[in-house]
Formats: structure tokens, C-alpha cells, sequence
């Protein structure tokens, strides 16, 4: 080999042992917590709420419905008031996690169409009258409303789910 070969060789191998050096400071691993708040139905299948601790706390609320703490569906046939139920839970769900409406940043919005009682009302209408009840929003989120088929129980008309962020908080290991 000549010295040039020689020399390139060991430059190569020194560079393929060197340890990469990370392009932005690192963070610490997120911490996740699952929550099943006192006030919401349990089922192991799943959970209320999720949060992420890392640089900001997130906190995703799995889809909530009409389901009472015990269980029983509130409503049924009646969008406004199974919609003020999910609400309720929403709030319940998200307190848990510390957080509130004004932290929400992205809501999905699940409709059945054609099944409320009131034949006079609209899916949007109804949801919209339910909403009104919360007040105004500083930050309204951003929001995705779906007309579906039917949901896990042929009696839910609505389930809503939201992802919220709010200030991290330092977490102990």
C-alpha cells in the first residue's frame, strides 16, 4: 500500500469510530401516564386520558360519549343533551390530566346523522347548541367534525375526542 492509501485507510477507519455528535441538545425521554379519572367510566379495553411529559405536556383524551361514571347512556335519541354529556367527560377527563378547554388544540368530532329525535334538528345544530354552553373560547382549536355510520353502541349519536398541550411540568423520575 502506498502512504497515501495507508493514510486515507486510517483516516476512514478513525471517522467510522468516532461517536456522532447530536445536531440539538437531547431531551429527556417523554413520560406517559395513562388516566382513568374517578367520574368517567372504566374499561380496561382502554384509557380516558393519555398525557406526554417532554417539553410540553400533551394530553390526548380518548373519544368520549353519552356514558355516564356508572355506565348508562344519557340521552339516548337526543344529540344536544348526549353532546353536554361528552362535554362533561371531556372537562372530567381533562382536569384529571390538568388541563381545561382553553388547552384544547385540536378536537375530532364524530356524528351520526339522522338519528336524533328532534326531526327538526341538525346534527350540526344540535352540536353547535351543546357547544354554546361552554362559553367562548380565547383560542378556539382546531376542529374536524365526521358524519359516520354508527359508533360503538348503536344508541351514541356523538363522541369527541381532543388533544390539548399545556406547560410541562418538571416530573420525577
Amino acid at each position: 500500500m502506498t502512504p497515501l492509501r495507508i493514510t486515507a485507510f486510517l483516516t476512514l477507519s478513525l471517522l467510522s469510530c468516532r461517536t456522532p455528535q447530536p445536531h440539538a441538545p437531547a431531551m429527556a425521554d417523554p413520560i406517559l401516564r395513562h388516566l382513568n379519572p374517578t367520574g368517567l367510566h372504566a374499561n380496561p379495553a382502554f384509557s380516558q386520558v393519555v398525557t406526554v411529559d417532554g417539553p410540553h405536556r400533551l394530553v390526548v383524551v380518548g373519544g368520549q360519549n353519552a356514558v355516564d361514571a356508572s355506565g348508562s347512556i344519557v340521552g339516548v335519541g337526543d344529540l344536544a343533551a348526549q353532546t353536554r354529556q361528552a362535554l362533561a367527560n371531556l372537562r372530567t377527563a381533562l382536569e384529571a390530566a390538568g388541563a381545561g378547554f382553553d388547552d384544547v388544540v385540536r378536537w375530532t368530532v364524530y356524528l351520526v346523522p339522522g338519528r336524533d329525535a328532534d326531526p327538526g334538528s341538525s346534527p350540526a345544530r344540535a352540536f353547535a347548541a351543546a357547544m354554546a354552553d361552554l362559553g367562548p373560547l380565547p383560542h378556539p382549536p382546531a376542529i374536524t367534525v365526521l358524519q359516520v355510520a354508527g359508533l360503538a353502541h348503536p344508541d351514541f349519536l356523538v363522541e369527541i375526542e381532543a388533544l390539548a398541550a399545556i406547560p410541562s411540568v418538571e416530573v420525577a423520575r
